[in-house]
């Protein structure tokens, strides 16, 4: 596929999101994402996921341009529940995904790393959700899943600020489950997934059972939401203001 690239090496499946500069995750990638998702599903062989970006970035975030071209709440709202749909999927898919960020996890980006089951983040990039500085909000879960890695009062900060972390910082807070130079990141990464698939694949499939017994039952009604959320913000003035800002590389000027 033109927006992954995908290579299985010793029962580990790397996808790679290539969408220079910026991997931004655009309706294509998601889709794609999805179809890669549907082919592992059939490999019995496969044990492991190592997913991460080509070039600069993991995910500097959604395809803000696309984001003009729909119309109305429930185009935005349909969106929402497509990203989260596809993030709920991988975060419960019955083999490991390991995310290895790099130079950038922002907005969708983030996101998406949330929703896989661990973080090996490099020690310099940068972490966050940064939705607001757009007159937006997160929408692909990011409200539901950043409070259970950080807590409510960092999640709350981190939200409304839209300001990133670093990654050293999100590995520190329990965001990331380790930090390393840029260097020792995607080796680091690929030796755990590795470890990971040299395990009894029944054994793997147990454990991706049971673990996810621990998050609150809320979780869904919370992801409802946020949806409805998302589609009702983009009748903001705000919101109409801030992508354009964020296209024409300005200050956003909010009204409201």
């Amino acid at each position: 596929m033109s927006t992954l690239s995908v290579v299985v090496k010793e029962q580990v499946a790397e996808i790679t999101i290539q969408s220079p500069p910026a991997n931004a995750l655009s309706s294509t990638i998601l889709n794609d994402l999805s179809d890669e998702l549907d082919r592992i599903e059939g490999d019995a062989s496969i044990k492991a996921i190592l997913l991460k970006g080509e070039g600069r970035f993991f995910s500097a975030g959604a395809d803000i341009k696309e984001f003009t071209v729909l119309q109305g709440a429930d185009d935005y709202k349909q969106l929402a529940s497509k990203g989260q749909e596809l993030f709920s999927r991988i975060e419960n898919f019955h083999i490991p995904v390991v995310a290895a960020i790099h130079g950038a996890a922002l907005g969708g980006g983030l996101e998406l790393a949330m929703a896989c089951h661990i973080r090996y983040v490099a020690e310099d990039a940068k972490l966050g959700l940064p939705e607001l500085n757009l007159g937006i909000i997160p929408g692909f879960a990011g409200t539901q899943r950043l409070p259970r890695y950080v807590g409510a009062a960092r999640a709350y900060e981190m939200i409304l600020s839209g300001v990133p972390i670093k990654g050293e910082e999100a590995s520190q807070i329990g965001l990331a489950n380790k930090s390393f130079s840029n260097d020792e990141l995607f080796p680091a990464a690929e030796k755990l997934a590795a470890a990971i698939a040299n395990k009894s694949g029944p054994t793997i499939h147990h454990i991706m059972k049971l673990i996810p017994y621990a998050h609150s039952t809320q979780f869904e009604a919370g992801n409802k939401a946020e949806a409805e959320a998302f589609g009702e913000v983009f009748g903001n003035e705000d919101a109409k203001e801030g992508i354009q800002a964020f296209i024409e590389k300005r200050n956003p000027d909010f009204k409201n």
